[in-house]
């Protein structure tokens, strides 16, 4: 986490604890990692002028540590739950899910949070046909009732909670396994190590064969690595937002640990289907992101520019083109881009056949260099909740 319902939920949800943990900044709002419009919801309709290289297969693997998965993911955050609030029809969400696995799609990416609750069912639903040949994720972290679903204020990830919580997560996704079960925030009560012994025991009991962090501090990603083996990072990376490249992703490179980038398609932004005269619906989480103000965005468009000259260079979408440049950064990152539509989810995985040469990512990397993006990526009340240290065992 197209890309871009799914970037919304996970926002929403980072906006709705915030407010709950710290101040009122958007009523309603509910998911840091995914609801709303499409992300790829642009996937080439952005109007690049060029011909779709969608593929009728995507073949590429990757591997996560030791975990092997698509060379691109499905996000399913915002399938029960739009940008502009509007609900998915529930049968075409279960059929995007299917079609994706029968176009070589191996990797769907949720969470507890997503819905709340309501996004596993969905998920479950779908991959209950073919369980045993995908692999499925899901995150734990915010205070989110166990049974009812309703948000509390803050973060949990106590050992004690997270396996109750483990265990409602297994009913609505229909299965006996988590593949990958990531902590969606840091919790700066709780030490890593406490979390980690957490997911020793599941493995130990096979509710969970791997596990991973999600925006977390750099020295609690070494801990708990230390701990117990992490699988994959999960944090927000696109062209848009480049700052997991300076730290975060040479530590998983030193670590062997994967990467895989929520939000691939900057909420929309990266398709083209956001211009200077964008105004964005009341509830729709991307009207508190600065980097979205009036003020900003005329400048921001430098950047939609260039991806829409690469994509008409390459015969590609402006979409293709961002997962393929994510791709082409590093052979153990997998993008999650999330989608509501058909078409947005087939045009994503077409992404898999577009290459550059060693000449080609140089050009392009130099002149992505020279864009600078104005404006904040998150809400400082939402923000806070990056980045963060657990505290240390004592």
């Amino acid at each position: 986490m197209d890309n871009s319902r799914m970037d919304g939920d996970r926002r929403r949800l980072l906006i709705g604890a915030a407010a709950l943990a710290s101040a009122p900044l958007v009523a309603g709002l509910a998911g840091c990692q995914g609801a709303g419009k499409q992300e790829a919801a642009a996937g080439g309709v952005a109007g690049s002028g060029a011909s779709s290289t969608v593929t009728t297969k995507l073949t590429g693997r990757r591997k996560l540590g030791t975990l092997e998965v698509s060379s691109i993911g499905l996000g399913v955050q915002n399938m029960h739950r739009t940008y502009q609030t509007t609900i998915p029809y529930r049968p075409e969400m279960i059929n995007i899910i299917r079609v994706a696995f029968e176009h070589g799609v191996t990797f769907f990416d949720c969470a507890e949070a997503y819905g709340p609750h309501e996004n596993e069912r969905i998920l479950g639903e779908a991959v209950a046909p073919f369980r045993d040949k995908v692999v499925i994720t899901s995150k734990f972290g915010w205070n989110i009732d166990l049974e009812t679903g309703a948000r509390g204020p803050g973060l949990i990830s106590r050992p004690d909670h997270i396996k109750l919580a483990v265990e409602g997560m297994l009913k609505r996704l229909r299965t006996d396994r988590i593949d990958l079960l990531y902590q969606h925030r840091v919790d700066p009560q709780v030490p890593i190590e406490d979390v980690a012994g957490a997911m020793k025991d599941l493995k130990a009991q096979g509710k969970v064969l791997h596990w991973g962090l999600s925006e977390m501090g750099l020295q609690t990603l070494r801990r708990a690595h230390a701990e117990f083996p992490v699988t994959a990072v999960q944090s927000e990376y696109s062209m848009l937002w480049r700052g997991p490249e300076s730290k975060v992703i040479p530590l998983c490179e030193e670590l062997g640990i994967g990467f895989v980038p929520w939000s691939p398609l900057g909420v929309q932004f990266l398709t083209g289907a956001i211009d200077e005269n964008t105004r964005f619906a009341e509830g729709d989480f991307r009207s508190t992101e600065t980097r979205f103000a009036p003020e900003n965005l005329t400048h921001n468009m430098a950047l939609v520019r260039l991806i829409k000259t690469w994509a008409e260079r390459k015969n590609a979408t402006p979409a293709q083109l961002a997962l393929a440049w994510l791709m082409a950064q590093k052979p153990w990152i997998v993008p999650i881009p999330g989608t509501t539509q058909m078409a947005h989810m087939l045009d994503n995985i077409g992404a898999d056949k577009l290459t550059f040469d060693e000449g080609e990512l140089r050009e392009l990397n130099t002149a992505l260099a020279g864009i600078s993006i104005r404006g904040e990526r998150l809400p400082s009340a939402v923000q806070v909740f990056s980045d963060v240290e657990a505290p240390p065992k004592k």
